[in-house]
């Protein structure tokens, strides 16, 4: 193993395990011990069914918008995802993100920055979902204003959420603005003929260098800009973004059904899936302030939080949220390990080339 991925990986894993430590310290380690032998771990069959179905749907959905322009199976979008995921999950930083469009190049030949580019148009659509579920969930959930919960270091409350939520509409309005402006022609022509004369603004150099610098620099941020606006061609199809809002949809469902399977082999559980969705989506948007790898801590927090505005005991919703939180993230790792090994991508040179692009 590289010695920088190494020392990566170390340094996650001891983050995670402090961080867990920090955050558990003060909850009963028995009675939490107990809670976890009590949960009924057959559940974690149709638990991990429905975790992979939202996975296969986050492929077929990638597939759908690489689709405008590159043609790919279903397996060579499935496999680069779940690397992603499984560096995510692994390392610091969330590489893997930069990580499956590296894959898909390399494998199928689409540019790195087509790739990003649809990452980007998926993250929109998350984006967009998790949106519109917390203001289901604010209708549906009386959170305290002065309410607050310790949990650890974390300390959330009303504030916070309405901060992430706030963070998340900017973050989701701006890449929505600038990859519409790539995405159409006339913006982007403009574009490109604004990077074309920049060189004139090197009034002071010679001709040759002002050629070099638009032949080397600028020619190729215009390639790159139109495999930007390839990956963004979907945006430009009202039907074909009805279609990714289901697939959109559909992933979702199946990750609120998978914690809603899991939590009916789980003692003193009794949620329905609307309250275990309101739960995943409190969790979603916790773990959306920066974090250790695998989101360790402020998973538990985000959960525990949610759970005791239903009415879970402290100790129960602690237990639940831990053991669900390794049973969401365990197949997620297994499988990305796997595709590696099935598609021969080599680890290593995958989760360390994100930090040099």
């Amino acid at each position: 193993m590289n010695k920088k991925l190494g020392i990566s990986l170390l340094l996650g894993t001891a983050v995670s395990l402090t961080t867990l430590y920090f955050a558990f310290r003060n909850v009963p380690v028995q009675e939490l011990f107990a809670y976890l032998a009590s949960i009924n771990y057959v559940w974690i069959i149709p638990t991990v069914a429905a975790i992979l179905v939202a996975f296969g749907l986050r492929a077929a959905r990638w597939r759908f918008i690489l689709a405008s322009h590159y043609r790919v199976g279903f397996w060579q979008a499935f496999h680069p995802l779940m690397i992603g995921f499984m560096i995510n999950c692994v390392l610091p930083g969330r590489v893997g993100e930069v990580a499956r469009p590296l894959v898909l190049s390399r494998k199928e030949a689409v540019p790195l920055s087509t790739g990003l580019a649809t990452v980007a148009v998926e993250r929109i659509f998350d984006l967009i979902i998790l949106l519109m579920l917390f203001l289901a969930v604010s209708a549906f959930v009386r959170i305290d204003p002065g309410y607050s919960f310790t949990f650890g270091k974390y300390q959330l409350d009303y504030e916070v959420l309405i901060s992430v939520f706030n963070g998340m509409l900017k973050l989701s309005a701006l890449m929505g603005a600038s990859l519409l402006l790539v995405s159409l022609g006339p913006t982007r022509e403009l574009g490109n003929r604004l990077v074309l004369a920049a060189p004139r603004l090197l009034f002071f150099a010679s001709v040759s260098f002002r050629n070099r610098v638009r032949e080397k620099i600028c020619r190729p941020m215009i390639h790159v800009i139109e495999n930007i606006a390839a990956g963004m061609a979907l945006i430009k199809e009202p039907k074909r973004i009805t279609i990714c809002f289901i697939y959109s949809l559909a992933v979702w469902f199946f990750t609120a059904l998978s914690y809603y399977i899991f939590s009916i082999g789980c003692p003193d559980i009794r949620l329905t899936f609307s309250e275990i969705t309101a739960v995943m989506v409190i969790i979603c948007f916790v773990i959306a302030l920066p974090s250790v790898p695998g989101y360790w801590g402020l998973w538990e927090a985000g959960g525990i939080f949610a759970m005791l505005l239903f009415g879970v005991p402290e100790n129960q919703a602690a237990g639940f949220t831990l053991a669900n939180h390794a049973v969401q993230i365990l197949p997620v790792v297994l499988v990305g390990l796997v595709s590696a090994w099935v598609s021969g991508v080599n680890i290593r040179q995958v989760a360390e080339q994100p930090r040099r692009v």
